[in-house]
């Protein structure tokens, strides 16, 4: 974006994740992650499509918390997801997503969980890095807690499946929080 300056002419607005001091690739991983995450604890164990559609809602809203927190870092990338996913706050609801492969799609995010925890461990402060890690687990948490798999209709069931909390132990060793 380009804004006009008072003097000398126009000045070409730096963006967010270069004023954090990260490259645009590093900053997709950032920004990437939450959604992977939230579709990745959903995806952990197959549920009908409305148990799916509330894991999705509880994960967008807790996607869209980490805006009110106190990590700048966490703060910044959760307003760009909320900006291209939707937010929860305007009634905006996530697609129900279902990757052809749950297994390699899990495997997939924990891979890039750790490599986004590398990274933060490299470019930021421990309180940073521990803030998104612990954001991402909490994102996994309110997925898996959001609808009970199993039992019927409605009655029963196992708030959270041994699929989903295997995902979300691996995610949070995998992020060292």
């Amino acid at each position: 974006m380009i804004q006009p300056q008072a003097k000398g002419g126009p000045v070409t607005e730096q963006p967010v994740y270069s004023t954090l001091g990260f490259t645009d690739a590093e900053w997709g991983l950032l920004t990437g992650l939450p959604f992977a995450v939230l579709t990745a604890a959903s995806a952990a164990e197959s549920d009908g499509t409305r148990r799916t559609l509330a894991e999705g809602a509880a994960g967008l809203e807790a996607v869209a918390a980490g805006r009110e927190g106190a990590s700048p870092l966490v703060a910044a990338v959760s307003q760009e997801v909320v900006t291209r996913a939707g937010d929860p706050e305007a009634g905006e609801e996530l697609p129900v997503l279902s990757p052809d492969d749950p297994d390699a799609y899990l495997a997939d995010v924990l891979d890039r969980a750790g490599e986004a925890a590398a990274l933060l461990r490299a470019k930021v402060d421990e309180g940073e890095a521990g803030a998104y890690a612990h954001w991402l687990v909490n994102i996994a948490e309110q997925v898996v807690t959001a609808a009970p798999s199993g039992g019927m209709l409605g009655i029963g069931g196992d708030l959270v499946t041994e699929p989903e909390r295997r995902f979300r132990d691996a995610l949070s060793k995998a992020l060292q929080d």
